[in-house]
């Protein structure tokens, strides 16, 4: 009942060139750990809905995440974001760049963008 995010990105090695691969720096609900290495990103679920039909129970679910890209530099984050963007969009749908901004605590810089996916049942 989520989107397939991380088994799609952690395949791509121009993602876990970035992330890591043990572990893969790519963690869910908007959170990363205390401390982490970056450069890393963290997605969350903003939305999402069954595609109902009427003869019976739905056999997609929707889901619109946002997907955010952290590193120590604006042209890591972006280079990040751009990694993120080419592993996800064979899979699902790129709707929207939320921007760019910096952390006020920790001084990291974030690049962020909105993802359609939609997962059969």
């Amino acid at each position: 009942m989520y989107p397939p995010i991380f088994a799609t990105c952690s395949a791509v090695s121009a993602v876990t060139t970035l992330i890591g691969t043990s572990p893969v720096r790519l963690y869910p609900f908007g959170e990363a750990p205390q401390g982490v290495t970056l450069p890393y990103v963290v997605w969350q679920s903003v939305y999402g809905a069954p595609e109902n039909v009427i003869d019976g129970a739905p056999t997609i679910d929707q889901y619109t995440i946002q997907v955010d890209c952290y590193a120590a530099t604006g042209t890591a984050a972006r280079s990040l974001a751009q990694a993120m963007r080419d592993a996800i969009q064979t899979s699902a749908h790129i709707v929207g760049w939320r921007g760019e901004s910096r952390d006020v605590e920790t001084g990291h810089y974030r690049y962020s963008f909105d993802v359609d996916w939609y997962v059969s049942r």
